[in-house]
């Protein structure tokens, strides 16, 4: 995984996780959903990075 896609990655789960903090003060629950999702995305771009790394290991093994 580059480390810019991991960055990207890190900021965006950062910010789930403060939006959906702000939520709970402001109790605005479309924040804590857009937060969520958020977080969501992250781990998606994690576990797409990840497939990539085991793919080019594969292949470098190969």
């Amino acid at each position: 995984m580059s480390v810019e896609d991991r960055l990207n990655a890190v900021a965006k789960n950062i910010e789930g996780k403060v939006q959906e903090a702000m939520s709970e003060v402001t109790g605005n629950p479309k924040d804590k959903v857009e937060g969520q999702m958020k977080q969501e995305q992250a781990a998606a771009m994690h576990a797409k990075e990840d497939l990539k790394d085991r793919a080019k290991g594969m292949i470098d093994r190969a």
